[in-house]
């Protein structure tokens, strides 16, 4: 039996290729829990989420009938590994500067690593230098394992590097990650 997985999901377009992933990894066995932030929501409903999950989505950092102790306190606990798809800019930056305001953040600085993150975002945006300044603190400092994204046509309408890796490439990370 493999190692229980989180998925956390932030607010971008290719949340929706995050649906696929979740199946996939769902198919192969794998316990998987879906964590999602606000933003998140507004690309893609918790109901697909849930239904391809098999489990309740996690939304709210508070919720003491589920969680007496706090979703990323018992998540982490469980031994969870998290792979957060796609992680946008907001997610990086407060990862790499430890703010935790919501279930994903504060659930990222509860888990062991390593923690697993395939970012998404317009490309001026992932080449800008504070983002990549984020990317290379959570590399070098937290040690945190990046599917990198690849070049393409993104929502927007540009293209460029920026576009989150495809499922079946994280699929692929998640297995020599954890199960290594």
């Amino acid at each position: 039996m493999s190692t229980p997985l989180v998925i956390g999901v932030t607010g971008g377009i290719a949340a929706f290729k995050t649906a696929q992933l979740v199946s996939r990894l769902v198919q192969s066995g794998r316990e998987v829990t879906v964590v999602m932030t606000p933003a998140a929501e507004r690309f893609v409903g918790c109901d697909t989420m849930a239904a391809l999950s098999g489990r309740p989505v996690v939304r709210e950092l508070f919720d003491p009938d589920r969680f007496p102790m706090g979703a990323h306190i018992e998540l982490a606990r469980r031994g969870a590994r998290l792979c957060v798809a796609p992680a946008t800019a907001d997610f990086l930056a407060k990862a790499a500067h430890g703010m935790a305001d919501d279930v994903l953040t504060t659930l990222y600085l509860a888990v062991e690593p390593p923690v697993l993150m395939a970012p998404a975002m317009n490309p001026a945006m992932w080449r800008h230098p504070a983002v990549q300044r984020n990317v290379g603190l959570l590399e070098s400092q937290d040690g945190v394992l990046f599917v990198p994204p690849v070049a393409g046509w993104v929502a927007c309408r540009d293209e460029g590097e920026g576009r989150m890796a495809e499922p079946e490439q994280i699929l692929e990370r998640i297995d020599s990650v954890f199960d290594a």
